[in-house]
């Protein structure tokens, strides 16, 4: 792993730790460094923005203290090349050493000091983009965001993980980097460390008999004169919204806020269409499920139906 971005990827050498830092903070995460009293740390970094990931080796030169209340929407993963790193956190502390990787979640605080050798990888991972993994692969992320519950693993012991970063570094500094390319590695990174790494999310296929959708529907149906929002939806199934709308473009084909209006106009049919109900007029009906805008009501009901609201009710009653 000692040959992850070479010296083509190098923004700075031998520079003022405090310059290397501001770059940091604009491109990695926004952190505060605290420098040693004696001596003076020469600082190198290199970076590579490679899809939605950013790659960065980085040294400070000296025994350097980082600190951040959090990452608040990006998750780090940091691999260390040379020397040590001491690493304090939720009442734990370890010194990291080659070959050893740290994971941190977006709402962890960062307390690190770097050895006077201490070189490390860092890898950058948008929450969004992990959330989208979720997505595509038809998993279910708690709505309050994605977490990984270890913090310290062995490189060694993570099947294909060192070789997955080493060819993810390499295509970074390729010639040529089509960003088709890009974007499918970096999918791959993504499933890969939430398939490799514990974390919250569910990864069971979502069945055809799925009780979450049924739940779903059922509660839709006994409040259908409610306003129904989707974040209500979502915890009822004990699912991120996002995957919510996977499950619904599966099962149904629409949008949970489009199935819901669907279901509101087969309601008011069902009551136009029959003439043992009692309907005085049809605003009151309208305004009943929710659709105070009386023109778009009859737009969306005639579009669905063949026919104008009034004409339902003038052929049954």
């Amino acid at each position: 792993m000692d040959s992850l971005l070479n010296p083509g990827s190098r923004i700075f050498e031998r520079a003022d730790p405090r310059a290397v830092s501001e770059y940091v903070n604009q491109h990695v995460g926004t952190h505060c460094i605290q420098l040693p009293r004696t001596g003076h740390p020469q600082a190198s970094l290199s970076h590579r923005k490679f899809g939605k990931l950013d790659l960065c080796r980085l040294s400070y030169g000296g025994s350097v203290h980082v600190t951040s209340p959090a990452l608040e929407t990006i998750y780090h993963l940091q691999l260390l090349q040379r020397g040590h790193c001491l690493w304090r956190g939720r009442g734990e502390e370890h010194y990291f050493v080659p070959g050893e990787l740290l994971l941190i979640n977006p709402d962890d605080p960062v307390d690190l000091t770097y050895s006077d050798d201490c070189e490390k990888l860092i890898i950058k991972l948008p929450a969004s983009f992990l959330e989208q993994a979720c997505v595509d692969n038809q998993w279910s992320a708690p709505k309050e965001g994605i977490r990984f519950f270890d913090h310290r693993y062995e490189l060694t012991q993570l099947d294909g993980i060192d070789s997955l970063l080493g060819l993810i570094c390499q295509e970074a500094q390729a010639e040529q980097c089509i960003p088709q390319l890009q974007d499918q590695y970096s999918r791959i990174i993504a499933s890969k460390l939430l398939c490799t790494l514990a974390n919250n999310i569910r990864r069971e296929t979502l069945s055809e008999s799925c009780p979450s959708f049924g739940r779903i529907t059922d509660y839709i149906d006994e409040h259908l004169k409610k306003d129904i929002s989707v974040e209500q939806l979502a915890e009822l199934a004990h699912m991120s919204p996002r995957s919510l709308y996977v499950l619904f473009e599966r099962k149904v084909g629409t949008t949970p806020k489009s199935y819901i209006r669907q279901r509101k106009l087969e309601q008011i049919h069902g009551r136009l269409s029959d003439p043992s109900a009692k309907v005085r007029n049809i605003t009151e009906i309208a305004m009943d499920y929710g659709f105070m805008h009386l023109g778009r009501f009859s737009e969306s009901y005639k579009s669905t139906f063949g026919e104008l609201p009034s004409d339902t009710l003038r052929r049954h009653h």
